[in-house]
């Protein structure tokens, strides 16, 4: 009797820990990436008020600027989750965006959230081309026959050099 107790405890103690272990890398995973906004310093740029050398001081270098004029500067940051190995979704993103002026000041501070998160759904694991569909077998012998063989007969050029016969 007492050894189907002690094997009885011991598969317990077994399956409690697996449970544990397994219930353990189901825990959420989450990460801050890029600027950290502090409410206090952003609502300090005052538009007609600052320039750039202001808002660099005051909110640092922009995360990135505008591609082909200097007009605005960008500041991003996100909050993503995650459980153990799946892919990370994004929770939370903030996208202050302040615009300048042609002489250098603050024109307008605006900001964005999630709704400038793009959700795309990829088809499956191929990318569709436009072409013909050809199949495994088709695609590694389809050549056969169809390319040349090098220097052997098939023409005034026999020398596979590239000029036309010797000199």
């Amino acid at each position: 009797m007492r050894n189907r107790a002690s094997v009885r405890t011991r598969f317990w103690l077994v399956g409690l820990t697996a449970l544990a272990l397994a219930s353990s890398g189901c825990s959420r995973i989450r990460q801050s990436q890029g600027y950290l906004i502090d409410e206090t310093l952003l609502t300090s740029i005052q538009p007609g008020v600052d320039n750039r050398d202001s808002v660099a001081k005051t909110l640092g270098r922009p995360t990135f600027s505008a591609q082909f004029d200097a007009g605005e500067w960008y500041y991003v940051s996100r909050n993503t989750g995650q459980y153990a190995f799946a892919n990370p979704k994004v929770l939370e993103q903030s996208i202050l965006i302040i615009s300048f002026d042609k002489a250098g000041n603050v024109a307008k501070v605006e900001r964005r959230g999630m709704e400038q998160v793009a959700r795309i759904s990829p088809e499956k694991d191929k990318t569709v081309t436009l072409g013909r569909d050809t199949g495994f077998l088709e695609e590694l012998f389809g050549n056969l026959g169809s390319v040349g063989a090098g220097g052997l007969g098939g023409g005034p050029n026999t020398s596979n050099t590239g000029r036309d016969g010797p000199r």
